[in-house]
């Protein structure tokens, strides 16, 4: 299934994959070179370290080639400010309080709470795709069930 990410984020992983294939691979290629130095392959703990630490690089090249492959880009201007969607800047508050938070929707690569990027997939970002300004969603929490409104949706 294709995977709704902006022009940015796409970019991003672009370059996230073009290093890991370029200076990582070359990396790990010389601590395997390196270790295959000190002898015997069977006892050698820095060549088993090497290996593995490689196996993690291809797979995680391989996962980032995927999401890249299956990305679906989101430019811009088609981002609507009717309903939320990936990329929207959204602006909630909480039922009952006056405590209003922004929140931007990313991918996951992308996830940053502490700068307001939220996943499409936490909570908050599920509950809250294809509402419209004025709906309420409601979120299911640790703390329990959390109703929030929609009071802006901007890009």
């Amino acid at each position: 299934m294709a995977k709704q990410m902006s022009r940015a984020s796409y970019e991003k992983l672009v370059q996230e994959l073009d290093d890991l294939k370029i200076n990582k691979r070359k990396e790990v290629a010389e601590r395997l070179k390196v270790a295959r130095s000190y002898g015997d392959l069977s006892e050698n703990a820095e060549y088993d370290e090497a290996k593995n630490e490689q196996a993690i690089l291809e797979a995680q090249i391989a996962e980032l080639q995927y999401t890249i492959d299956n990305a679906e880009i989101i430019e811009d201007s088609n981002i609507s400010v009717d309903e939320i969607g990936m990329s929207s800047i959204i602006k909630i508050r909480r039922v009952g309080t006056e405590k209003i938070e922004t929140f931007t929707i990313v991918g996951t690569n992308h996830v940053d709470v502490k700068n307001g990027l939220i996943s499409d997939e936490s909570p908050i970002g599920k509950a809250a795709m294809k509402k419209k300004v004025g709906d309420t969603f409601i979120v299911d929490a640790p703390v329990g069930e959390l109703e929030f409104e929609v009071l802006e949706i901007s890009k």
